[in-house]
């Protein structure tokens, strides 16, 4: 027969009322009674009832974490790190996927507002005045975009753009196409906005090709339209399209990077894979999930924070990028 919470605070020496505390309110109770309840709760296999906790604290101790396209490589690192941080915590986490589509985004956050203490909204699609909207129903932090009055976990975009031109520049290029992402995307619009800048001060043409779909498609289906511009290197929205330019490239008869050199953004386990192997943007997504439940579980109460968490990015070099092509 399970353990109950009677045997607990028998075994203990404390009250039942104790007992509920240590699971509920823990900072309420005295370090050396709570190590005890939780040691005798260990031994019994005690486990307190979720539903009923709930009931008596109004948290449900779950959390949803809703992601634009979980078969992007980008997102599994970020979803790992949040579910394992959330449940030495004590939550636990619904995981929903949008397909990019900012409308099932609306009706997973409304769907969830009920049975979670709050949501993590990775990369969303919808404007930042819905979002806003939402946020009045469940605590909100968002995270790889801001999103004024509201906590928000991103990336630093910018500056990954700006080492990856400053690399391509430092290896004699002098035509660089930006292989762009989806329309609304807030990374994009830092990676073009960067990228821009830095072509401009080191006074090398920069070519944009986009919006275009963030995977592997939107990539190959630009390796025509990048072989056009005549450019010599090319900075791509994530490893997903880096890698299906490369292909689309090598289809065409252009050699990577002898012929023209390839960026990706993210740094996921694909850009180690691919042949050749991907020079790309590091993002720290495993401690962005991290970050993004802290800062939900400390701000969770207060919709009105308005956080902001920066994490750096770095350039990794691999093989996909070279000197420029002396015969162009």
């Amino acid at each position: 027969m399970p353990a109950t919470i009677r045997d607990v605070a028998k075994v203990s020496g404390v009250h039942v009322s104790t007992v509920s505390r240590t699971f509920s309110a823990p900072h309420l109770v005295n370090p050396s009674t709570r190590a005890r309840v939780l040691d005798c709760a260990e031994q019994l296999g005690y486990r307190p009832n979720r539903a009923a906790r709930a009931l008596i604290t109004g948290r449900t101790h779950n959390i949803g974490l809703i992601v634009a396209d979980i078969a992007n490589p980008f997102f599994p690192p970020l979803i790992k790190a949040a579910e394992t941080h959330a449940r030495g915590r004590d939550y636990h986490l619904f995981i929903a996927d949008t397909n990019e589509d900012a409308n099932v985004e609306e009706e997973l956050v409304l769907a969830l507002a009920k049975q979670v203490d709050g949501v993590l909204l990775c990369s969303p699609r919808m404007s930042n005045t819905q979002i806003e909207r939402l946020s009045r129903d469940v605590p909100l932090v968002v995270v790889n975009r801001p999103v004024p009055g509201l906590p928000a976990v991103v990336m630093d975009h910018a500056q990954g753009a700006r080492l990856a031109i400053e690399h391509l520049v430092g290896l004699g290029h002098t035509h660089i196409a930006l292989l762009g992402g989806p329309r609304g995307s807030w990374t994009n619009r830092e990676i073009r906005r960067s990228a821009t800048l830095t072509a401009r001060t080191a006074s090398v043409e920069l070519t944009v090709l986009g919006p275009n779909p963030p995977n592997e498609e939107g990539g190959s289906g630009q390796a025509e339209a990048v072989i056009r511009t005549g450019a010599t290197a090319v900075l791509a929205y994530n490893d997903l399209m880096a890698v299906g330019l490369i292909d689309g490239l090598d289809s065409a008869g252009v050699a990577v990077p002898t012929q023209i050199s390839v960026v990706g953004i993210d740094d996921t386990a694909l850009s180690r894979r691919t042949r050749p192997t991907l020079t790309t943007v590091a993002t720290p997504t495993a401690a962005a999930g991290r970050a993004a439940v802290d800062m939900l579980l400390a701000h969770g109460d207060d919709r009105r924070t308005t956080a902001l968490v920066t994490l750096q990015t770095e350039l990794v070099i691999r093989n996909s990028s070279g000197p420029a092509p002396t015969n162009i």
